[in-house]
């Protein structure tokens, strides 16, 4: 198996925005094998810091995307930055369109600016998402696929992502912006649709309940992302660039639920419950990996086969209970449930 080393992050500074997150947590843990000094700078409103406090050459600076202040101190001594910290859960984005461009996108802001200014960094990495895209115009997308985001999450990220390549434009501040494909793995800090479809097969005798089983994503497990994220952080031809991180394949929801039934080796039958069906949903996102391939000589190294036995071992040793993501973000920020 890839031991995901990267010999060019050894002693390196490196500031990394939601560190203790899903795929946050994973590039933390790369890095800091890898001998690079990771500064974490996180709320832990969706992240855990239990993933990542075993880790050497880790420090945490606790703070939100909102205060420049926090920011500039975590960012001060730091030449490379990776910038994953988001409100994450496109489900909530429906209800606090405000706090999602409060935080996905004027937060970034906040980060980039700091970063101008501070007149150190080498690179900065801008986590971006498929989600931009919307359904499938064409298969597979490649980065010049049309954006026509469907959701307020996908419209929040889309614009951070813009704003990371024009003010790179605009002040030379070295940026890649990185665009995963749905990733899955241990670590989880949100309901998204694989956990919760072990979860339920796992907890429930033979019937699980889902929303669109015919929708489909493209895959990657998280080592992988994480491996992407930071191959780009050290490559000079990646800067002005926006990449797609992607397995150039595709499972509708539906037959990735028989898949981990076959796994976990129960006979499972799918109930739809149309309150899970999304307003407006992406039908189908496949990925187009060439350009990663290219320039980062990357691609996944896990199948998505491999991936979600790893996936079902870590929910079942860990006892694992998803909550929603309001739960978490919305003590932090002071929110209260809408109505």
């Amino acid at each position: 198996m890839k031991d995901y080393i990267i010999h060019k992050a050894k002693n390196k500074k490196i500031l990394v925005t939601g560190g203790s997150g899903f795929i946050g947590s994973e590039v933390v843990k790369q890095l800091s094998n890898s001998g690079a000094d990771v500064i974490v700078y996180d709320n832990f409103s969706s992240g855990k810091k239990e993933y990542i406090e075993k880790f050497p050459r880790v420090k945490i600076i606790p703070g939100d995307l909102r205060n420049r202040p926090n920011i500039s101190n975590a960012i001060k001594n730091c030449n490379y930055v990776i910038n994953l910290a988001a409100l994450p859960f496109i489900p909530d984005s429906y209800h606090y369109p405000q706090e999602f461009f409060d935080i996905n996108t004027n937060g970034t802001l906040n980060v980039i600016i700091e970063a101008i200014q501070s007149k150190k960094v080498k690179n900065f990495v801008q986590i971006s998402t498929s989600e931009v895209y919307g359904t499938a115009r064409k298969i597979p997308m490649d980065e010049n696929h049309p954006t026509l985001p469907h959701s307020t999450y996908a419209v929040s990220k889309l614009a951070a992502d813009r704003a990371a390549f024009t003010l790179h434009k605009e002040h030379n501040l070295p940026v890649v912006i990185i665009r995963p494909f749905n990733s899955f793995g241990p670590n989880i800090t949100q309901p998204y649709i694989i956990p919760e479809i072990i979860m339920q097969i796992l907890n429930k005798k033979n019937t699980i309940t889902l929303g669109n089983v015919n929708s489909a994503r493209d895959f990657t497990f998280v080592s992988d992302t994480a491996y992407g994220i930071i191959k780009a952080l050290f490559s000079e031809k990646a800067i002005g660039e926006t990449i797609n991180l992607s397995s150039k394949k595709s499972f509708k929801i539906k037959e990735i639920a028989l898949l981990i039934s076959s796994i976990i080796g129960k006979k499972t039958k799918i109930l739809l419950d149309r309150k899970r069906f999304r307003p407006y949903d992406v039908n189908n996102l496949v990925g187009d990996n060439t350009k990663a391939k290219k320039i980062l000589d990357w691609q996944p190294q896990i199948s998505f086969e491999d991936g979600l036995g790893k996936t079902i071992k870590w929910i079942s040793e860990n006892h694992v209970q998803l909550k929603t993501p309001f739960e978490g973000w919305s003590k932090y920020y002071g929110i209260r449930k809408s109505t």
